[in-house]
């Protein structure tokens, strides 16, 4: 991958496309030393660079190799979208260094990454692959490079609100692109997916390395009808006719609707480095010096309380037991165990710094810094990163440990679709079918989840000890669905959204984007600081975007919501 990313690098530096860059790339920097011509640009080299710059938009990057598009990280290790929602929706710890408030949590250095990976990697390559695939009838090269316009550049304006698309990428002609509005941009890409079916559908004069679905082009089908559906429901409040659309596609049946059919992207789990291509959460956190990230009491603790089947499999436990819970307080290791709860955490009934049977995390705005807790706190499982299924060992991870990084970032899966259906019954006041769906949707999550197991090579000695029963796992959606029955339509609301949130763990982009749209789950963790201003609705423009486009003016601040966000309901600080 690292040689196809060479050739990438030198292939678009004398791209037709390159002079609009000037925003994201220092040009004096990417001469080409070899004289390559446009002409001369290999299709196949494109798409596969292609492939792997996609899935790092959602996921980020462990190394920061120069050899791609993620080299500075900011803030936040690893970035990546789905870590930004991940960590404002307790997925994941927010604990960067000026999260004591939402303002400051993310910089607008922290996204410099995620916009060069999209206009000088994604849209770059796939402006410079198409006019040579369409010459060589590559079609079927071309709908996978449009389905991964469509599902990027909706993303970033999800995160970023309106960005610029019809003036990128001009070259010379426009060095200063202005941004459309987001819900231009989201038509655009809708009309790309139609067009990115009629390829799928196309008789191909070759065939790509397709990473996703091994060139089974029904299942891409699915899975652009699918995205549909998913833009759909997310303008569901600016737009009318969004249900009813929404529901053509449901009834056609043409979407992704069984995990065999789920789109995903898997990490090899084999290099360390050049590039590192293990999952990026496994690659920051399996190391020598032990875990990197802090993961969400809010999350953790929730999971806990309810006794969900998938926990073991989310999350790995270095330790037994939490300073402050089970065992005395330790300021070294733990400094929050030997102090009070804020007042609005002991008023609203929030756990605070730690959490029984040894899940040790970090509460939402910690900021308070890393002890030598590397080889103490929780820490990513099998499922998705690829890590250790827990099973009680309360051992040190290694850089070798469990998966080896062999997990997947989950894009697109059944599971997500049925809450999806769900969310509308629930929009349409039909709570009975809400729930089927969800449940649908809660047992098709658990059995994948529960199949990750097999990638750790412990886990066959473990399994008939920590696997979940059938009976076991019969009671938790039991006792979710009785819950249901007696929850007022609020109630109902909190549960579904918290449901939900497991449901998707692993891409942030979709807990980030649900929580805006609905105002659910009421039941988050709030930051520490009691006065963290409002909610971010939208992140800063990219500073290399900001200071170096005349077109584009920096956010006042991050509470400015994107076009689909006109939910009025209060947001949990």
């Amino acid at each position: 991958m690292k040689k196809n990313k060479l050739y990438i690098k030198l292939i678009l530096v004398l791209s037709l496309f390159i002079g609009s860059s000037c925003e994201t790339l220092e040009l004096d920097k990417s001469k080409d030393p070899f004289s390559l011509t446009p002409d001369q640009a290999d299709v196949e080299f494109l798409f596969n660079g292609l492939q792997e710059d996609f899935a790092r938009q959602i996921e980020g990057d462990g190394d920061y190799s120069t050899g791609d598009n993620w080299q500075s990280g900011g803030a936040t290790a690893g970035d990546g979208l789905s870590l930004f929602g991940g960590q404002l929706t307790r997925m994941y710890g927010l604990t960067n260094s000026g999260a004591a408030t939402y303002n400051s949590a993310f910089n607008a250095s922290d996204s410099d990454d995620e916009w060069l990976n999209v206009y000088s990697g994604i849209l770059l390559n796939i402006r410079a692959m198409t006019p040579l695939a369409e010459a060589q009838d590559k079609t079927h090269h071309i709908g996978i490079a449009q389905f991964i316009e469509a599902y990027t550049m909706t993303a970033m304006v999800d995160f970023y609100g309106d960005i610029p698309y019809t003036e990128a990428l001009l070259g010379a002609d426009n060095l200063n692109p202005a941004a459309d509005s987001g819900a231009s941009v989201y038509a655009a890409c809708i009309a790309l997916l139609d067009k990115a079916i009629l390829n799928f559908k196309s008789t191909a004069k070759s065939e790509p390395s397709d990473l996703f679905y091994n060139n089974d082009y029904e299942k891409w089908i699915k899975a652009a009808n699918t995205l549909k559906m998913r833009l759909y429901l997310q303008t569901r409040l600016v737009d009318s006719d969004a249900i009813n659309k929404f529901n053509t596609i449901v009834n056609s049946g043409d979407y992704i609707n069984d995990s065999a059919d789920d789109l995903v992207y898997n990490w090899f789990g084999t290099n360390t480095s050049n590039p590192d291509n293990r999952h990026p959460r496994y690659g920051l956190n399996y190391t020598t010096t032990g875990a990197a990230d802090y993961l969400s009491n809010w999350f953790m603790g929730t999971m806990n309380n309810l006794k969900d089947p998938r926990i073991r499999y989310y999350y790995y436990r270095q330790e037994s037991a939490v300073p402050g819970q089970e065992i005395d307080p330790n300021e070294a290791i733990l400094p929050c165990s030997l102090n009070s709860a804020p007042a609005h955490y002991i008023a609203g009934g929030f756990t605070f710094c730690g959490l029984k049977n040894g899940y040790w995390g970090r509460d939402h705005g910690d900021v308070s810094g890393s002890p030598a807790d590397g080889f103490k706190k929780t820490t990513f499982g099998v499922y998705p990163a690829g890590g250790k299924f827990d099973a009680d060992q309360f051992t040190d991870i290694t850089p070798t440990s469990g998966g080896k990084g062999k997990g997947i970032t989950p894009i697109l899966l059944a599971s997500w679709v049925d809450f999806m259906k769900a969310e509308v019954a629930l929009v349409q006041n039909n709570p009975a079918l809400a729930k089927t769906e969800m449940i649908n949707g809660m047992n098709k999550s658990i059995s994948k989840v529960i199949s990750f197991g097999q990638l750790d090579p412990d886990y066959s000695d473990a399994k008939d000890a920590f696997e979940p029963s059938s009976s076991a796992i019969t009671d938790y959606i039991d006792f979710i669905s009785n819950s249901w029955e007696t929850a007022d339509n609020a109630g109902k609301w909190n549960i579904f959204a918290v449901q939900y949130f497991f449901n998707v763990y692993g891409n942030g982009i979709e807990s980030y984007n649900f929580y805006r749209r609905t105002g659910y789950p009421t039941s988050l963790q709030p930051m520490l600081q009691p006065t963290p201003g409002g909610f971010m609705r939208s992140l800063y423009y990219p500073s290399n975007s900001a200071n170096n486009n005349s077109s584009i003016t920096q956010k006042p601040n991050q509470t400015v919501p994107v076009f689909w966000n006109t939910n009025s309901s209060p947001i949990a600080n």
